[in-house]
């Protein structure tokens, strides 16, 4: 793309290195142009526009019809169009100026795209998946950027809170030298700028495995959820980062075909290390997440053994003790039958006027208790 674009002046390297440096933190949206107003009934879906010559911007229009006017009106310069969640109108007319293909443009218009690089032409359309951690509610936050990348002309459609594009536009407008490259520049510091918000979510990331690992040690009963909704988000993740390090593998293949400046070529590089980098801790995040699962299901199991095993020996110690009680209540037995038998008070019954019928009687419940309190004894149940 754009081999008509002039290479800068030597000293790029210093150059790079202060458009990569990130600037102060900023949670600010990408803002209209000084003076003019928000818009009211509806959230307001050009961001900014800008034209650019030789690095620096020259017009900040306020529609879309004034910036295709005024790139019309300057074959040398290069437009910067930031839209969010537009709607087909707006993206119809890019298309009409633009001569943008059909496919992509229905591609930003339904969102919901696996990350992708396509060329049609001289035009790139590249689909990015930003990501952001939120503390509060310590979740993952995803963002869908696409960009249109021409000749003379570069178009996000940002749909979600992420990435923050005014940090890469604000670092580009400070370093005219880097922007002189033209849209190949503006292109690779967008892909840096959301590699670069990765790293915040990884280091969150880290510390909600961390936490959940002290929980599952600890018996928290919650914590089987917060793996599982970990996990879905570490598989949202694993899309939006693993198919950019073959997007940038084949943005480097066509280095020589499409004469990318030496000093991008560097940049496409480290941003392609990064996104590799990225892409194994997220990989290592699911097997952790995977294992402590495991993990977690064996301990939930084996605390359920134990409070079975602990039943199993109450219920046994219970029946032991029932054993006694009914042992004992049978002993006890054998001589109230006796007694009640003889306690009738009925006039004609064997044995009232025998002279040992007494003796016999208190013999015969002693022989009775004796005998049970030997079979149950033996069987172990006193």
């Amino acid at each position: 793309m754009s081999e008509r674009r002039a290479r800068p002046a030597a000293k790029r390297k210093s150059v790079w290195r202060r458009a990569l440096t990130p600037p102060a933190a900023s949670t600010r949206p990408e803002e209209p142009p000084t003076g003019r107003p928000p818009a009211v009934p509806e959230p307001p879906s050009i961001v900014q526009a800008a034209l650019y010559r030789d690095g620096v911007r020259v017009s900040s229009p306020a529609t879309l019809a004034e910036t295709f006017r005024e790139l019309r009106e300057q074959p040398s310069g290069m437009a910067w169009i930031g839209l969010a969640r537009p709607p087909e109108s707006e993206l119809l007319s890019l298309a009409a100026e633009f001569d943008l293909h059909p496919l992509a443009v229905e591609d930003a218009m339904e969102a919901h795209q696996r990350p992708k690089l396509e060329r049609y032409g001289e035009t790139l359309f590249v689909v990015l998946r930003a990501a952001r951690y939120l503390d509060a509610p310590e979740e993952v936050d995803f963002g869908e950027l696409h960009v249109f990348v021409g000749p003379d002309f570069v178009i996000t459609v940002r749909h979600g809170a992420a990435p923050d594009l005014s940090a890469v536009r604000r670092r580009m407008e400070e370093t005219p030298e880097l922007l002189k490259l033209g849209p190949e520049a503006v292109l690779y510091a967008i892909l840096d700028a959301v590699v670069d918000g990765y790293a915040p979510v990884v280091a969150g990331v880290q510390n909600d495995i961390d936490e959940i690992e002290t929980e599952v040690f600890g018996g928290d009963p919650a914590v089987s959820r917060r793996i599982y909704e970990l996990s879905r988000e570490m598989v949202e993740f694993q899309r939006a980062t693993r198919p950019l390090v073959g997007m940038l593998h084949g943005l480097m293949a066509g280095f020589a075909k499409y004469g990318t400046d030496e000093e991008l070529q560097r940049y496409l590089r480290d941003v392609a290390d990064h996104v590799t980098h990225t892409s194994e801790r997220v990989d290592g995040f699911r097997q952790a997440l995977t294992d402590i699962l495991t993990v977690n299901a064996t301990l939930v199991t084996q605390q359920q053994n134990a409070e079975m095993r602990a039943l199993a020996e109450a219920g046994f110690e219970q029946n032991e003790e029932i054993k006694k009680i009914s042992s004992w209540a049978a002993i006890l037995f054998a001589p109230t039958l006796v007694g009640t038998i003889y306690g009738m008070n009925f006039d004609h019954m064997p044995e009232l006027d025998w002279r040992f019928g007494y003796p016999f009687a208190i013999a015969l419940m002693g022989v009775v208790c004796v005998s049970l309190y030997v079979i149950f004894k033996r069987r172990d149940w006193l």
